[in-house]
Order: structure tokens, then sequence, then C-alpha cells
């Protein structure tokens, strides 16, 4: 499994960066490779990010390729490149 996690920084008011962000629930939920995604908000101000699981290298190439991935800088209006990490998951502690 992959771990990506995801910093982006936005002028959108938290409000309205939630409504979006639940507005397209359904499309990620319907990512195949996709075990989990939880959205976050980091110390800094302006900044917010996502923690994808990924089932493989492979689905997260996919997911990386597609339009909804590509459509995330505008959707969000951030203000510079994000900060993405990517790191492979050796075990879990819950099933």
């Amino acid at each position: 499994m992959i771990l990506q996690f995801i910093r982006l920084k936005t002028n959108l008011q938290e409000e309205e960066l939630l409504r979006k962000a639940k507005e397209r629930q359904p499309q990620f939920k319907a990512i195949d490779g996709l075990l989990q995604k939880y959205y976050v908000k980091t110390n800094q101000e302006g900044e917010y990010g996502g923690i994808y699981i990924w089932d493989s290298p492979e689905s997260l190439q996919s997911f990386r390729n597609s339009d909804l991935a590509k459509s995330i800088p505008e959707v969000y209006e951030i203000t510079e490149p994000p900060n993405i990490e990517l790191m492979n998951i050796l075990f879990q502690l819950r099933d």
C-alpha cells in the first residue's frame, strides 16, 4: 500500500473549501484502488491537505493521470505548487 500526503495552500475560506470537497466526495469514492482519503487542516494558515491510501502504485498513477486529479489546483484555488509526499506502508495496526 502507498500513503500519499498532499499539502496545499489556498485563499478559499474553510467553509467554501469544505463545501467543494464534500461535493466531490462521490467522485473520489468511485476511484479504483483508493482505499481511504482523509481531508486534513494543517497548523499553517490557509493550508489544507489530503491523505490518500492507495492499494498499489498503479492505482496512484492512474489517479494522477485523471481529470479529477488535474482539476484539484483550479477547484481549490491553490496559491502555489502543492507539497506531495509518498510513503510505502509496511504494515497497519488494525485491519
